[in-house]
């Protein structure tokens, strides 16, 4: 692999393809050199290894360049979902595919019209004769405008309570019925995708796991995603952040940078978010072997997501008031680019559900209180009232 400056890592950015076509060809590398897929299985080409050899390598690998975004959503929860859930031929096409380098996969799950609730998705996919029909739309799909395959959750069956009429289907995004747009965000990054189906033809090869029980790999997929959002997960290859805009602040330097690196005020700042950043790192660890052996639930992975989520918005919030005035102004200084990361401070409470779903995923499976009122439990999806679009 391409040695660098663990220090000056080249960052990749999500929104452009030239990004993705050199993570492609450094992951063939791995591949080819046998450090590829160490914790799946070897039947889908990867190494059957444990997770301490993951470990071992990512330590090993800090002085290269390495292919991470492949890591979110491509390994870490479309990949490790179709493992648990996907069907023995979908798990060696695309599994081994992705390992090898060949193929990039993505998530097709929030809608227009959707907000936090995935299970009341409306986009559908009707049976007509040996073929499933899918009209629809979905959003905010990172990254898809690169991907190959694309996990898509469908609303099969109408007249049973929304949770149980919903089936994922594996599809190849380049299929005829499927027109896909980028999204501009506010800070002029293009990295998500809305996508429309008009009249989109998928098979039955196409079902992962089974017809109307999607929302059981939903359930498993989200709790991949939320482990990856923390950093928690086995399939992740390599520790670094993907770009710059998700490397943790330097907020030492920023102090220094602005005459504040006697301030005492800055140094409390700067002091309270390094811990931070600390205590994150052991929660990983702690979390991860306490999922491993039994001694918290798979749901676990949420309090990693959570403190993620606070962390990195600490994080931000902390370098802006360092910056002061620098990092709003464009005063050459360089630090311009504080404010613009500010912008987008709040991705860390939305990707994998947003931080509140993820307090009552704790509450309710970690802690076993009780569930929240819904008005919409137990009826047919035909007959709850939503908006009109």
């Amino acid at each position: 692999m391409p040695p660098i400056a663990p220090e000056r890592p080249p960052f990749s950015v999500r929104a452009e393809q030239a990004s993705w076509d050199r993570a492609k060809e450094l992951q063939k590398r791995l591949y080819e050199g046998g450090f590829a897929g160490i914790c799946f299985p070897r039947e889908y080409g990867g190494l059957g290894l444990d997770h301490a050899y993951q470990r071992a390598f990512n330590v090993e690998c800090r002085s290269y360049e390495m292919p991470l975004i492949l890591n979110v959503p491509t390994f870490t929860i479309c990949a490790a979902t179709i493992l648990d859930m996907g069907s023995e031929q979908q798990k060696r096409d695309r599994i081994s595919a992705a390992i090898r380098g060949d193929e990039i996969l993505v998530q097709l799950l929030s809608e227009p019209n959707g907000g936090s609730d995935l299970a009341g998705v409306i986009t559908r996919a009707d049976r007509q004769g040996d073929r499933w029909i899918v009209n629809g739309a979905k959003t905010w799909s990172t990254s898809a405008f690169a991907g190959d395959y694309g996990l898509l959750l469908a609303r099969t069956n109408w007249t049973v309570p929304k949770h149980e009429g919903l089936t994922m289907f594996l599809v190849p995004l380049k299929s005829p019925g499927i027109t896909m747009r980028r999204i501009k965000e506010v800070n002029g990054n293009e990295e998500f995708c809305e996508e429309f189906f008009d009249g989109l033809e998928l098979g039955d090869d196409a079902v992962v796991g089974e017809v109307d029980k999607g929302w059981e790999v939903a359930t498993r997929q989200l709790h991949h995603e939320r482990r990856a959002v923390g950093g928690g997960s086995e399939f992740a290859s390599g520790t670094a952040a993907e770009n710059a805009s998700e490397m943790p602040p330097d907020h030492i330097g920023l102090a220094e940078a602005v005459g504040r690196g006697g301030d005492p005020v800055a140094q409390e700042l700067a002091g309270r978010a390094l811990v931070r950043r600390r205590v994150r790192e052991q929660l990983i660890d702690h979390v991860a072997r306490s999922i491993g052996d039994g001694s918290l639930p798979s749901n676990a992975g949420t309090l990693i997501r959570l403190f993620h989520a606070e962390t990195t918005e600490l994080e931000v919030d902390t370098a802006l008031a360092l910056a002061g005035t620098a990092g709003v102004v464009d005063d050459g200084s360089g630090l311009l680019e504080v404010g613009i990361r500010y912008l987008s401070r709040q991705t860390g409470s939305l990707g994998g559900g947003t931080s509140e779903m993820a307090r009552n995923v704790i509450g309710e499976r970690i802690l076993g209180f009780p569930r929240e009122f819904a008005a919409d439990r137990g009826v047919p999806f035909n007959q709850v009232k939503r908006t009109k679009s």
